[in-house]
């Protein structure tokens, strides 16, 4: 009981202490990348705590297994547990599903997720074959729409769009700030991102991590795009589209410029902050790689 006790408060620290904090954090701003990260490894480390709290209020009162590292002799993980010698129960095998379930939801709606999204996606790209046509020299979709938008849709199919509107008030050299910035989404793969945390936020709605996670790390992938851009391209072309841009709405699927904290990405754009030290980032990558770990030498301990 003791075990469970602290994994349940462990899981609660990172479900509802630690977000807040990590939001306010300044420096995540300056490292969006390893921000990320963190975010991440708070989501891992929340799912992996839960489920062996479940485990060990569950599981436990059952005696199937003389703790974790039985369960893991019974699955052939671990060789050197000590076994209970009866076999488990169909009842045991049920309570077994209990920590499982937290593990598997996420993962169902992550798959569902995927889908929903794959669908939208084709269905814009099937209405672009009828009303898109093509920009010269931006290798895009042009739509005839006054509002000023620049969107990509990834996947297999990747597309970027470029409203009428978009083409009338941007200059050549702000367009392709924010074709860069489109593309950096698309190869980065920051649709799989959005489909993570939205899985977790679904799969533990109401918990303050997924409400943190979900919209920093919108915010953050934006940043990352933007960097990208700023790689190749002016801050003043960059920031100046964005005002632009900044009405359009992307549709179900698909990443746009505009984008989550447009008034916070300005004042970052316009005014550079240095990286955080060397040592702050590598402190932050191994506590977020550490953070899943310890739930499992709690579980695992004697």
């Amino acid at each position: 009981m003791i075990t469970a006790v602290a994994l349940a408060g462990y899981a609660a620290l990172v479900g509802a202490a630690m977000p807040p904090l990590l939001s306010q954090a300044r420096w995540p701003h300056r490292a969006p990348v390893i921000a990320i990260f963190a975010w991440q490894g708070l989501m891992v480390t929340f799912v992996v705590a839960t489920a062996l709290t479940v485990y060990h209020l569950v599981l436990a009162e059952h005696h199937v297994h003389e703790g974790l590292l039985g369960l893991l002799s019974v699955c052939g993980l671990a060789g050197d547990a000590p076994v209970s010698e009866s076999a488990p129960t169909l009842g045991d095998t049920l309570a077994l599903s209990a920590p499982a379930v937290i593990v598997l939801l996420p993962l169902g709606w992550f798959a569902l997720c995927t889908w929903r999204a794959r669908r939208a996606r084709q269905r814009h790209l099937d209405m672009l074959a009828l009303i898109g046509e093509p920009a010269p020299g931006y290798d895009a979709t042009v739509v005839d729409h006054d509002t000023p938008a620049v969107y990509c849709l990834p996947g297999r199919r990747r597309r970027v769009v470029i409203t009428r509107g978009a083409l009338d008030v941007l200059s050549d050299a702000q367009m392709r700030a924010v074709l860069e910035h489109e593309r950096a989404h698309i190869e980065g793969r920051h649709h799989l991102l959005h489909l993570l945390v939205d899985a977790f936020s679904r799969a533990f709605p109401g918990l303050p991590l997924a409400g943190h996670a979900k919209a920093q790390i919108a915010l953050l992938v934006e940043m990352i795009a933007d960097d990208r851009a700023l790689r190749s391209h002016s801050r003043d072309a960059l920031a100046t589209a964005m005002c632009e841009v900044a009405a359009g709405q992307a549709p179900r699927g698909a990443l746009g410029v505009g984008g989550p904290g447009a008034l916070i990405r300005l004042r970052r754009v316009l005014t550079p902050q240095p990286r955080p030290h060397r040592v702050t980032w590598l402190g932050v990558v191994a506590a977020s790689a550490a953070a899943p770990l310890l739930p499992l030498l709690v579980a695992c301990g004697p």
